[in-house]
């Protein structure tokens, strides 16, 4: 196949500025680009790449003059704004051009937590409780909300936004956070009930039938157990810090009889109910009482190797060679 792999930069791109998996790699720190890159060169196929800032024309000049079976969409925001990542596939649709990853209504449905939220507590999955303090409104008053709560971005992703000051012990608290975010982020801010437990990971692949793969788990390692555990930013990505907390990504721990199948159950339906395709993880908790509470949904996550969804796929026997084929033997086109 001649596949174009579309990723985007936080920043302009220079004018003849050339990207290969090593300046991905070296510069720009960029791993899932480097393995998908790599990936697909090794299974054979005719491999070209367009860094995405702000350049609509770019992306439809590229696409009518390398004219790809398929376009392995990586690009996860616009003009360096992640709310505008939903048009990116809605132009390869105008395009009539095949890619890989969620189409653009899963993409809205999800990255608006509140909205998505909203669906699924309709269909009686159970969500933490939660209100929304609007930048352009910001709530200056929480009237009959049970605290710990849990303050975050309403539409950010990857714990952007995300600290120890996430954690909200009572209104004054809540309210702080959220006017920091509304102020550091220019976004609106979520806060909802805090929900102790297990953190975990599960990630689905497919369109019509579904693979659910085995879950990971977060774990906290030597953090105190007097002290919420959540994935801050740092608990995600300063591998400093989780080294010295012991914080890591791993398979699930063993659960009681009959959790399992319903994790399984639990993310290959709200898999369906947000309109996700392609592939998805879905992020829940498993309190200490054993219930089981949806967290967020991630369209398009992580693809490099050693990330969450391919080490799922992995610890269900498939490859990662055979992930990114399957990716690109399932695109779709509108």
């Amino acid at each position: 196949m001649k596949v174009l792999v579309l990723f985007d930069l936080s920043r302009p791109v220079q004018p003849n500025e050339t990207f290969t998996p090593e300046v991905l790699r070296d510069k720009e720190d960029r791993p899932t680009e480097v393995d998908v890159i790599t990936c697909l060169k090794k299974l054979g196929h005719e491999v070209d790449m367009l860094a995405v800032y702000e350049g609509v024309s770019d992306i439809v000049d590229k696409i009518r003059s390398f004219a790809p079976d398929v376009v392995f969409n990586l690009c996860e925001s616009f003009f360096n704004d992640r709310a505008k990542e939903p048009n990116i596939p809605a132009l390869l649709e105008l395009m009539r051009v095949r890619y890989t990853g969620a189409n653009p209504e899963a993409l809205m449905l999800s990255k608006d937590k509140a909205l998505a939220k909203t669906i699924l507590v309709y269909h009686h999955i159970r969500v933490p409780r939660f209100v929304l303090s609007r930048r352009t409104c910001p709530l200056r008053r929480l009237r009959q909300f049970l605290f710990p709560a849990f303050v975050k971005p309403l539409g950010e992703e990857s714990s952007d936004g995300i600290a120890k000051a996430s954690f909200a012990r009572n209104e004054e608290e809540a309210i702080e956070r959220a006017r920091f975010i509304h102020e550091r982020l220019s976004c609106d801010a979520m806060i909802e009930e805090y929900i102790e437990g297990r953190e975990l990971y599960v990630s689905v692949l497919g369109d019509r039938r579904l693979t659910v793969f085995p879950p990971r788990e977060l774990f906290f390692g030597r953090m105190p157990e007097s002290e919420p555990r959540f994935a801050t930013f740092k608990a995600k990505w300063d591998d400093a810090y989780r080294a010295n907390w012991g914080i890591h990504n791993g398979p699930a721990a063993p659960f009681n009889d009959g959790i399992e199948k319903k994790v399984s159950n639990l993310a290959r339906r709200v898999y369906n109910l947000l309109k996700i395709q392609s592939l998805g993880r879905i992020d829940l908790r498993l309190t200490p009482a054993g219930e089981l509470v949806f967290i967020e949904a991630n369209p398009n996550p992580s693809l490099a190797q050693e990330d969450d969804f391919a080490q799922s796929a992995a610890a269900a026997g498939m490859s990662y060679e055979s992930l990114i084929q399957r990716l690109l033997d399932s695109a779709q086109c509108s």
